[in-house]
């Protein structure tokens, strides 16, 4: 079965590598050294530091494996700055019409996506509400709490 493929920024790819880089080269190094030191603590069999750096070891590895794979299976979204529709990339500034309060945010892929940060998913409600939308724009999304209808005020690349 084919692995699905992620849709990443220039910037997310950077970050994902960034990501990689450091678990390979410190936190290995970090967990090594730390079952190293449990081992030295003697019987294995009753030995809870052994066993709590035997599943750091292991989650650490799982998280290298997921981020190679995403890593492998990227692809960059390049974004077209002469554009007037959003696209996955684009910075988008919303209002909500019924509110009135703006947002803006920008569209990337799900391996992405941080609300925090004001990043938000092409497959999320909004996301995917405000593809290939033009400034002027109404959409409808379908939220838990109801439709919400936003417009699109600006986009930028």
């Amino acid at each position: 079965m084919a692995e699905k493929r992620v849709m990443l920024t220039e910037e997310g790819y950077k970050k994902l590598q960034e990501k990689l880089d450091y678990l390979k080269s410190v936190r290995r190094i970090e967990v090594s050294e730390r079952l190293k030191a449990a081992i030295a603590l003697g019987d294995l069999s009753e030995n809870s530091e052994y066993d709590d750096a035997k599943n750091e070891q292991a989650f650490l590895e799982g998280e290298i494996l997921d981020l190679e794979a995403k890593i492998r299976n990227s692809d960059i979204i390049k974004s077209d700055a002469a554009s007037d529709t959003v696209q996955m990339g684009s910075t988008v500034v919303i209002r909500d019409v019924e509110a009135g309060e703006e947002d803006t945010y920008t569209i990337v892929g799900t391996a992405e996506a941080d609300p925090t940060e004001f990043k938000i998913s092409n497959e999320s409600p909004v996301g995917a509400a405000i593809i290939g939308t033009k400034v002027g724009d109404i959409v409808d999304v379908h939220a838990p709490a109801g439709i919400i209808k936003y417009e699109v005020r600006e986009i930028k690349a």
